[in-house]
C-alpha cells in the first residue's frame, strides 16, 4: 500500500521491497543458515537500485513476539544460526530509495530514513518447513 500520492518511485519500491520478500521466502528452508535470507533481500534491494535500512530486522516468534533468531536483511557471515523445520519467524525487508541510516523519533515508536526519503516494509510471519516456508499473515 502506498500512502498518500503514489509517485513512480513509490511504484518502483514497493515492487522492490515485494521481490526482496519472495526471494527470502525462495531461500527460506530448513537447513539453511539465517544469514541467507539476508542476502536474498540485500541482492534483490541492490538489484532494483534502493538500499537496505540498517539494523531492523525480522525475528523469531515464539512465547513472545520478538525472540531469537534475529533475521537480518543484509549478509553477515558471522551470524551461524540455521534454520530449523517448524521454526516460526518473521521475514520484514525494510528498504529506502535514499539513507539506509534509521532515525527513531521522539514517541519511541516511529522510524524514518536519516534523509526522510521514501521507505517500504513488508512483513509476514511464517514456518520454516524442508519446502517451501508456510506464510500465516494475510496478504
Amino acid at each position: 500500500m502506498i500512502v498518500g500520492n503514489g509517485s513512480e518511485t513509490a511504484r518502483r519500491l514497493i515492487a522492490c521491497v515485494r521481490a526482496a520478500f519472495r526471494s527470502a521466502c525462495a531461500v527460506a528452508r530448513a537447513g539453511t543458515r539465517v544469514n541467507e535470507i539476508g542476502r536474498a533481500v540485500e541482492r534483490e534491494v541492490r538489484r532494483h537500485g534502493f538500499t537496505v535500512v540498517q539494523g531492523l530486522t525480522g525475528h523469531g516468534v515464539g512465547r513472545t513476539i520478538h525472540e531469537a533468531p534475529a533475521v537480518p536483511n543484509q549478509y553477515d557471515p558471522w551470524q551461524k544460526d540455521v534454520l530449523t523445520e517448524g521454526l516460526v519467524l518473521t521475514i520484514e525487508p525494510l528498504i529506502s530509495a535514499g539513507s539506509a541510516q534509521p532515525v527513531e523519533d521522539g514517541n519511541g515508536w516511529t522510524i524514518r530514513t536519516r534523509d526522510g526519503s521514501l521507505s517500504a516494509h513488508h512483513e509476514h510471519t511464517l514456518v520454516i518447513t524442508r519446502e517451501d516456508p508456510l506464510i500465516l499473515t494475510a496478504a
